[in-house]
C-alpha cells in the first residue's frame, strides 16, 4: 500500500478537518506515493522514537503529537525540529501526525469506554459532524456512586497508571464523571457547566486544580501521556485490521518523567 492509502485509512478513523484550527495534522513530511511495508506507532516523535522507527525499518511513522507545530524556517542539524526533519528523511521514513483530529473521533470515546461511563455526550463542542456535536472530552456516568477515592482506583486501573495527582476530598461521593485526556485546564469550566462530580485529565496546575476543588469538581491528574498512551495500541489494532501483509509496531510504554 501507498502512504497516501495508508492515510486514507487513518482519515476513515479521524478526518484532518476534525482537528483545530491552531494544530498541524496530516502527512508532515514525506511522499504520498512512498510504498509502506512497516508503520511504527507513537506518542511524541522524539529522538529516540525517530532512532527507533529507523532501527525497526519502517518506512511510515504515526503519531499523536505533531512534531511540527509552528513554521519552520530552516532544516538543518542546528535547529531542534530541523534536526528531526532531516532524520527522518535521510532514513526515508514519511511522517503523519493526528492530534486534534483523533482527540476529537476517537481519544476521548475510547477513555470513556475504559472507564466504562455511560450515556455520554460530548464535554467541549469544537465542531458538528453528521451525527451531531463533536469535540474534545466526553461527560457520562459511572455504573454507581462511589467514594472519590474508589474511582481514582479505577482511573489507575483503566489507563495503567500508578500515580496520580488528585483535587478534592477523598471521601467525596462522585458519579457523574467527565474525562478529557491530555490537557484538560481548559474544559473545567465546561465540566462545571455539565454538572460532573469528578474530571479525569492531565496537566493540571495548583490554582486550577484548588479552585475547581472549591466549586465542587474534584480532579484526577492521570498525566497528559498517561491517559493519551492509549493511542499506540488503539491504533496498531485498527491498522492490523485494516491492512495486510504490513508489519504495525507499537512503541512500548515510556514515561516522559520521573517521579525521584
Amino acid at each position: 500500500m501507498t502512504c497516501g492509502e495508508i492515510i486514507s485509512l487513518l482519515q476513515e478513523q479521524s478526518p484532518e478537518e476534525f482537528a483545530c484550527d491552531w494544530d498541524n495534522v496530516g502527512l508532515l513530511v514525506g511522499d504520498f506515493e512512498q510504498e509502506i511495508q512497516k508503520i511504527y506507532i507513537a506518542v511524541d516523535a522524539t529522538d529516540e522514537t525517530i532512532a527507533e522507527a529507523a532501527a525497526e525499518k519502517a518506512d511510515l511513522l504515526l503519531t499523536h503529537h505533531p512534531m511540527i507545530f509552528k513554521s519552520l524556517k530552516k532544516v538543518n542539524t542546528r535547529d531542534f525540529v530541523g534536526k528531526r526533519v532531516m532524520q527522518l528523511i535521510r532514513s526515508n521514513i514519511s511522517y503523519y501526525a493526528m492530534h486534534t483530529n483523533f482527540d476529537v473521533k476517537g481519544m476521548a470515546r475510547i477513555a470513556a469506554e475504559k472507564m466504562n461511563l455511560s450515556e455520554c455526550q460530548v464535554l467541549e463542542e469544537t465542531c458538528r459532524g453528521e451525527e451531531g456535536p463533536e469535540g474534545i472530552g466526553r461527560v457520562g456516568f459511572l455504573p454507581e456512586e462511589v467514594p472519590l477515592a474508589a474511582c481514582i482506583s479505577r482511573v489507575k486501573k483503566a489507563f495503567a497508571v500508578e500515580t496520580v495527582k488528585v483535587f478534592g476530598d477523598l471521601n467525596q461521593k462522585v458519579q457523574k464523571a467527565a474525562v478529557s485526556p491530555g490537557s484538560g485546564k481548559s474544559v473545567i469550566m465546561n465540566a462545571l457547566r455539565s454538572g460532573a462530580q469528578v474530571l479525569v485529565t492531565g496537566d493540571i496546575d495548583h490554582h486550577e486544580g484548588i479552585d475547581a476543588a472549591a466549586q465542587g469538581l474534584a480532579v484526577i491528574d492521570a498525566g497528559h501521556y498517561g491517559v493519551e498512551k492509549l493511542f499506540v495500541p488503539y491504533m496498531v489494532e485498527y491498522l492490523k485490521d485494516r491492512t495486510q501483509k504490513i508489519q504495525i509496531v507499537g512503541q512500548p510504554v515510556k514515561k516522559p518523567f520521573l517521579f525521584v
